[in-house]
């Protein structure tokens, strides 16, 4: 069998130099049978090894019919059970020549994007240890939003991934870095949105009061929500290495103020600059409500003795004064507020985190003045005799007299 480097010179001395078969043969030293072969070839000659029997050959059948009961069987357990001896690498090298015969198919289709539609949801995780105080910390979730046609990604941490939390996450980032609102907004089964298309019921308030809408995505659909999940990517490679926090206001301005220099990168997806596309894309949405939503948790308690209410894990002094009636608690991504009947009982700044106790000492000192008072017992007054009256008045008024038991 000759080489592709013989065959393509029996060629070029053919067609280009004119040279008859016999002085090709002279030339190359081959015989004229094999240059009349090469010449009358479709194309370069290939090396093929007849087919050999392996022991796979004996057990396929075995294989599969366990593939085809289970397509998701893992190689080394369709070896334990056909009691497989050979190379295990080699195994399972034919197991995955094999699998896509029988696994379902899941085909993606192409998704095209319109202005102003919808805005893809996501949280992120970033590997990194934020200082929540009294000398703790931990990694919280950041609610990535991004507007599909534009690319425009938006993004800010949050204390929780509770629904109060997320409903006042995603308000921000609609009202303060977007200026508009999606008419879809995609989110996969996160339980703080709802699941299965259950959404939750403030969650359903929340979409009525911006007229929008949320979707939630069946499992195993990451297509639907490849572009928030490729701007997630985005923030881990280019936005967190080589940064340190001081707390989750410090993580968010560092976010805000490097998100402009992303928006103005070339995503070659779409060949523009998501700077170029949002005013588009913002014109085509929906405008923000003129009356911000009720966002944020709420909630109304019997104030205990202890005088403190729970919100997301922590515990906010209030003053004891409201003991034993009834306070409304409202608490967004800032602050907590306490009130009774409308009077401001305590205001805390928002720890993240959770058993964190935050006392103010106004609500201390007050609770040692109502103590002290508790305790003292009371003096007894003196008793008012002026008030007491002779029983035999009552006789005389009505008349009764005892001497002669008769009554006048």
């Amino acid at each position: 069998m000759i080489t592709v480097q013989d065959w393509a010179e029996i060629r070029h001395l053919r067609i280009s130099e004119g040279m008859s078969v016999r002085a090709i043969a002279r030339q190359l030293e081959l015989s004229r049978v094999t240059v009349t072969r090469a010449l009358a070839a479709a194309g370069p000659p290939k090396y093929s090894r007849p087919p050999k029997p392996s022991g796979f050959d004996a057990v396929e059948s075995q294989v599969r019919r366990l593939l085809h009961e289970t397509p998701s069987m893992p190689a080394t357990v369709i070896a334990e059970r056909i009691g497989w001896e050979g190379s295990p690498s080699w195994f399972r090298k034919k197991i995955a020549g094999l699998r896509p015969e029988y696994a379902p198919r899941d085909p993606a289709d192409r998704i095209s994007y319109s202005p102003g539609d919808q805005a893809q949801c996501d949280l992120w995780f970033p590997a990194v240890q934020i200082p929540l105080g009294d000398s703790r910390s931990g990694v919280l979730p950041v609610l990535v939003v991004v507007a599909s046609f534009s690319r425009t990604i938006t993004a800010r941490m949050l204390p929780s991934r509770t629904t109060p939390d997320l409903l006042c996450g995603m308000w921000s980032l609609l009202c303060d870095q977007l200026g508009a609102v999606p008419r879809r907004l995609i989110w996969d089964n996160e339980a703080g949105i709802g699941r299965r298309n259950h959404l939750a019921d403030t969650v359903s308030a929340f979409c009525g009061a911006l007229a929008t809408r949320i979707v939630q995505l069946k499992p195993f659909d990451p297509e639907s929500k490849g572009i928030v999940e490729r701007a997630n990517q985005y923030l881990e490679t280019s936005f967190l290495p080589g940064r340190t926090f001081t707390s989750v206001e410090d993580f968010n301005q560092q976010l805000v103020d490097w998100l402009p220099i992303a928006n103005s990168r070339l995503v070659r997806a779409i060949r523009a600059r998501p700077t170029e596309l949002v005013d588009a894309d913002r014109a085509a949405m929906i405008p923000l409500p003129v009356v911000a939503p009720l966002l944020g948790f709420q909630a109304r308690i019997l104030l205990g003795r202890d005088y403190y209410v729970r919100v997301h894990g922590n515990d906010y002094s209030v003053d004891p004064s409201a003991i034993g009636r009834m306070v409304d608690i409202r608490a967004d991504l800032q602050q907590v507020i306490v009130r009774l009947n409308g009077v401001l009982l305590a205001t805390h700044q928002r720890v993240s985190g959770s058993g964190r106790l935050i006392t103010d000492p106004d609500h201390v000192a007050t609770a040692k003045i109502l103590r002290t008072r508790f305790q003292t017992p009371r003096a007894t007054e003196p008793e008012d005799t002026t008030l007491l009256r002779d029983l035999a008045d009552y006789d005389t008024a009505f008349g009764v007299s005892f001497d002669t038991g008769d009554v006048a």
